[in-house]
Formats: structure tokens, sequence, C-alpha cells
């Protein structure tokens, strides 16, 4: 019944048991009322104004609703529910449009909030659809200020204000909540077809009936006031799964993009693309709606940050994704001598794969190996619900995951592991160097807080807020994030204090204090219960568990040494193990610093904490500790720099099995150690220095 150029409008008006005007649909209130008129745009007659309520599933109404709509729950109570009114709808359409002798029309409304943010979110979460005239329709406010430039800006338009404007004697207070928006509107759109204006209504706005896949390029501009981060999704949720929790917004072709995390895995958020910023704004109003039971935030986000994520560059993915409106699915757990014939096989004729060998994708490390992953194309949704029943079963000896994917998300895989070194870089600041005097307390005086359940967002800054007054009685270097295996913060901290008794006033004062939504935990504790959890240890109830041996057992009470002699320091660039430090006031004539490494203390802690000195200077990156000016002097008059060339210094292995020991270890490097002749004349060597480099097979393992 509807056309691209309709002879007839349905006025339709519309309110929620919620929010009312702007705010409309942004509480997820269910629709309570709909008001509507056919207007005949060829002989400028009206049919008649139908006024229905709507029975929610929830009748609590809000106090503006009651305000506003004079509804009652006993009244709403003996309405119809919403699939009904909906069919009722359609056939006082088509019967007031015969009696006029028209054929089609097209909807008009006071804004896009009811149709988008209203009707479609609620039928999707009710299962029903919507007929097809609910994805066409007319804004009122944009047509009114088309006609009429000199009027209000769009945002700022209401029914009323343009009542105002064309001078209409329309008196609310007369009326039916309801009745009236509708007759005002009528009034509109006749002074719009007048003879002083003749406006034309021929460019509906329109609302997509499906989410389109497609592949997005590196190359691409991407508008960020066109982009949201949507984060707490179901982990198992797919781009259709997004795009309906968006339903009634034009998402782009290809504009949803799933995060993963360092693992290849989903992290419960991704990133939307949608085809201008209006659409964006009105996804920005559904933070904290519901997918199920799980409430989603939404952000806003930069087209830099889509494109991170969805773009791509590979000439062999353009060509997989290159076949539209494909249903993706990601098998994971391959074994890697599996062939392209064996993934077909495993499938099998119930679910054919589109392009037979072209709608599989092997994901491959530079050098050809393959990952394990691979991705698949099917033509239909029944295809690919047939494939996915096939999740954990075996193909070979292994068990094979299938998921739902999307093209961002096989750009982003590829992505990653195209990009993955072979032999990575070392991270920092997992190996952190701490010369003294700095160096870790270890005494029994509980002149420590330990602070437990941090945020993982959290930095020092944050620390510093939370810790209030108290940031004053801080040692000097004495606030210790601790970090995981991975280099990431693993939700503790340590904090030296200058006494036991401020410990113990920080611990009363701050515990179960709020930092960004979470309640921390803090307890008073020792330097040396603090230098075992920092040395790799644990603290927990049970006592203390001591970290694991990285040479040799020698923890004699957990001691602070040295586990690295100072002469084995040397070997190492330290730029290879820590980024250069941020002075607060550098001057021009300052002499330069020199990395300090005391012959007779140096430490390299084998641990997973990154240090960081206390107010009023907390750079949020590990340094160096300025060396005295001897060290400097000496410095400038020596002929040989004691360091070595950055390739070849440090090797990092990833990916070792669990029960990998030293012996595997050395046996892998079989036939490489150092070669001492290589590094004369590069850097001085002791005695004991230059045994180790002699040493066959013996590495220093870090």
């Amino acid at each position: 019944m509807t056309a691209s150029h309709s002879d007839s409008l349905v006025v339709l008006f519309g309110a929620t048991a919620g929010a009312y005007g702007a705010k409309l649909g942004s509480d997820e209130r269910e629709l309570i009322l709909l008001v509507w008129q056919v207007v005949d745009l060829q002989n400028k007659k009206v049919g008649t104004l139908h006024k229905s309520l709507v029975k929610a599933d929830n009748l609590d109404l809000s106090d503006q609703c009651r305000e506003v709509s004079g509804l009652t729950p006993e009244g709403l109570g003996k309405a119809e529910p919403l699939d009904r009114v909906l069919q009722q709808f359609s056939q006082l359409v088509s019967s007031d449009l015969k009696v006029l002798g028209r054929s089609s029309y097209t909807l008009c409304s006071d804004g896009q909030l009811l149709i988008r943010q209203v009707l479609h979110p609620e039928t999707s979460k009710k299962n029903f659809l919507l007929s097809d005239c609910f994805y066409s329709f007319y804004d009122l406010r944009k047509e009114f200020h088309t006609c009429y430039p000199s009027s209000a800006a769009v945002k700022d338009q209401t029914i009323k204000t343009m009542a105002e404007y064309l001078g209409l004697g329309t008196d609310e207070a007369e009326e039916d909540f309801g009745v009236w928006q509708v007759k005002t509107m009528v009034a509109v759109i006749f002074s719009m077809l007048s003879e002083g204006c003749n406006h034309i209504f021929t460019e509906p706005e329109t609302v997509k009936h499906k989410y389109e896949t497609g592949p997005c390029s590196k190359s691409e501009t991407v508008d960020s006031e066109t982009v949201i981060r949507a984060r707490g999704l179901p982990w198992q949720s797919s781009d259709q799964d997004i795009a309906r929790f968006f339903k009634g917004l034009n998402i782009a072709k290809g504009g949803v993009a799933l995060c993963l995390n360092s693992q290849g895995r989903r992290n419960g958020e991704a990133l939307v693309r949608f085809v201008n910023s209006e659409q964006r704004d009105l996804a920005l109003e559904r933070h904290k709606h519901h997918m199920g039971s799980r409430y989603i935030e939404v952000y806003k986000a930069t087209g830099e940050e889509f494109l991170k994520i969805a773009g791509g560059t590979s000439n062999e993915v353009a060509q997989f994704l290159s076949k539209e409106n494909q249903v993706i699915i990601r098998m994971r757990g391959l074994p890697f001598t599996a062939t392209q014939e064996d993934v077909l096989g495993f499938l099998g004729p119930e679910c054919p794969v589109t392009g037979g060998k072209e709608g599989l994708l092997f994901v491959k490390y530079p050098d050809g190996r393959p990952t394990g992953d691979a991705f698949v194309l099917f033509s239909c949704e029944e295809y690919a619900q047939n494939a996915l029943k096939k999740h954990k079963e075996i193909l070979g000896k292994r068990y094979i995951e299938l998921f739902r994917s999307t093209a961002a998300e096989v750009q982003q895989v590829l992505n990653r592991y195209m990009s993955t070194p072979l032999i990575p870089t070392l991270p920092t600041p997992i190996i952190p160097v701490i010369p003294p005097p700095y160096t870790i307390a270890t005494g029994s005086i509980r002149d420590c807080v330990r602070l437990r359940g941090l945020p993982y967002t959290a930095g020092i800054d944050d620390i510093l807020e939370f810790m209030g007054d108290a940031t004053g009685d801080i040692k000097p270097h004495g606030v210790h994030m601790v970090l995981n295996q991975q280099g990431r913060p693993s939700g503790d901290a340590f904090i030296q204090m200058k006494s036991a008794d401020k410990a113990f006033m920080v611990a009363q004062k701050c515990h179960k204090k709020m930092m960004k939504d979470r309640y921390v935990e803090v307890f008073q504790c020792s330097g040396e219960e603090m230098n075992f959890v920092l040395m790799g240890g644990t603290l927990n109830r049970s006592g203390l568990s001591p970290p694991p041996c990285l040479s040799p057992p020698a923890y004699a009470a957990f001691q602070t040494a040295a586990v690295i002699p100072a002469e084995a320091a040397a070997l190492y660039q330290p730029q290879a193990l820590l980024p250069s430090t941020r002075t607060p006031q550098a001057s021009a004539t300052a002499p330069p610093t020199v990395t300090y490494y005391p012959a007779q203390a140096a430490q390299l802690y084998m641990n997973y904490t990154a240090y960081y000195p206390s107010p009023p200077v907390s750079p949020t990156t590990v340094g160096y500790i300025a060396a005295p000016p001897g060290a400097v002097a000496a410095a400038a008059t020596a002929t040989h720099t004691p360091i070595l060339p950055q390739p070849g210094a440090l090797v990092r292995m990833q990916g070792l099995p669990y029960n990998t020991g030293m012996k595997e270890i050395l046996s892998f490097f079989q036939g490489y150690q150092y070669a001492p002749d290589d590094y004369n004349g590069l850097i001085q060597l002791s005695d004991q220095a230059r045994s180790v480099l002699q040493a066959p097979k013996e590495w220093v393992c870090l």
C-alpha cells in the first residue's frame, strides 16, 4: 500500500509509558498510545481520526507520562496488545483509503523517534514483524524546515513551534492527548500544500530492512561522527545480533566490527558505523538498553578506531569478502595439516560452502604456517545453522569450534596474524630494572598497604586521587603497580608509607572506598610481605607462597638479592629493557644523564611489577635513576661504550608448553651460544662476565 510518490499521508503520533518529547524511546519503555489520520494530498481531504490505546507488558507509568497524557494503568489494562493494534491500524488505514479513493500512502510523523526509537526496537524484542509501511516515512520537522527555511532548526522544532510559526490558533487544552497533536500536524501539512508554498513530499526517510555485510579498506575515510562503541555484549553475539539491538537505525554496509582480545577472542565490545551523524546520535540514546538480560553501554568512538579494527589491505581477504550477503562462520582449532578437502568433508553436503574451495579462507602466519583458524562462507542462514551444529565435533584428533563471524572480524584476525613478527620484541615493563638506592623494603614493620580489586584501567593518577590527603605520606618511589605475566595490570598495587601509623590510617580510611564504580580493598602489610608478591609469590589467607625459582633455588628467607650479577647486567643494552625517563624540568645546560648500575648491587628482578615514583613527579613510564655526578664524569672519559648492538641482544619465546623446563629451552637453542670474540672492542668484560659468555650452550634465561 506504499509508494515512493504516494498520493496520501498517514499522520501518526504515539506515546510510551516513560519519557516524552526529545527523550521518547530513550528509556526502553513500551508504546501505550497510537493516534493516526489519513490525509489525501491531492484533494486535501482527511479520513477518520483514530485513537487506540496499547496494553503494555509493564503498566507502571512514569510521572511525566501520567501528567502529560492523563492515562492510567486501569484504562490501559483493558486495551489490546501491540501486535493486535498494528493489525487494526492496517485494516483501518486500508478502509479509509478506499473511502477517499486512494491506493497508496506513506507515514508522516513528528520527527524520527516514534518510528526509529520506539516501534522498531519494541517489535524486534517482541519478535514480530512490522509491515513495509513502517520502513518509509516523512519527518514532518524536516519537511517543514525545507518548506520554511527561516523557521527554527530541525532539532528545535516541535508540533507547537510549527503551529506558532504559521499562526495556527489551536488550543491544546481543548482536545484529548494525541488528538490535538494529529489535528495540528494535519493543519501544518495543509498550510505547506497551500498555493503560497506548494510543497511536494518526494524524499521519505527510510529504515533498512536488514544489515548488509561487506569489507572495509584501510584506505577508506570514516567520519568519526558516525561511529560508536558498544560495550558489555555477550561473547557469542554476532553482527546480526548487534544490528538487531540497533533496529530502526541505518548501519553502514559492513559497519559492525567485533573487537578481539590479545588471544583472538571476542572481548564483549564492538564498533558500529552508521550512515550519518544523525543515526549515530540516536544510537547514543540507547545507552544501557538491554540485549537479553544484559545492558549495553554505548559511547562515542572515532573513525580511526573503526579502521584499526575493521580495515584491511589484503587482496586475498578482499576477494574472499567480495561475495556479498553471505553468512560467515569462523572455525577454530583446525589441525595444522588440515586441507580444504578436509574442511569441506567435515562440513558435509548438508551445509554446502559458497563457491566450494573459494568459500574457505585459512588464516596463516607471515611465513605461511597455519594458525588453526579458518573462515567459511554460506549462502543462507539454513546452511550456517547446519554448520554450527557441528560445534566441537572431531576432525582428525581435534575438536573444532564454530562461531558466527563478521567481515570485520575476518579483517581483524588476518591483520593480527599477518602483522605478528616471527620473533616479537621484548615488551616493557615486564622485566624492570631497579637500581639502588631505591630497593624494595624487606622488613617486618607494617608500613605498607596493599590495594586489591583495582579497575584494570586504573593508573597511577587514579591511585593518588584515591589516596587523597595520604599521598603526602608515600615514600619516594613507593607506588608499585603489580602486572601479570602479559604485562597488564592485575588489579593489585602496593604502596610504601612513611610509617606504620600512616599505613594503618590509610587502611582504615580507604578500605572499600570506590574507584571507577568498583570498591577497592586496602590492607596494611609489611615490606617483607610486599616483596614476596612483587617477586612473583602469592599472599592470601593460606599464608605466603614463594615465587617460582628461575635458577637453582636460593631464596633464603626471600631476601632481596642480585638475581643476575652486575657484569651480566652489562651485557644487555638498557634501551632493550626500558624506555627513557621523562624529567620534570630539563635544563638546557644540564649534563647528560647516564644509566647507573653500581657494581656491587646491580639487580634485575624477575617479577612482573612496574615501579613508579611518588608525587610530585608521577610519570606513567618506567625510567632510569640519574647517575651520581662522578659516574657522569667517568662515562665522559670512557673509551668504550658498554652496550651491545640492538639486534640479538634479547629474544622472547612465546607459545611454550606449560611443562617446558630449562633443559628443553637449552636443547631448543642447541648450537647457538655467545661468541666472545664478536664483542671484543665493544665491551669491557670482567673475568666473571667472560666466563658467562664462553660457557658452551649456557644462556641467561629471562
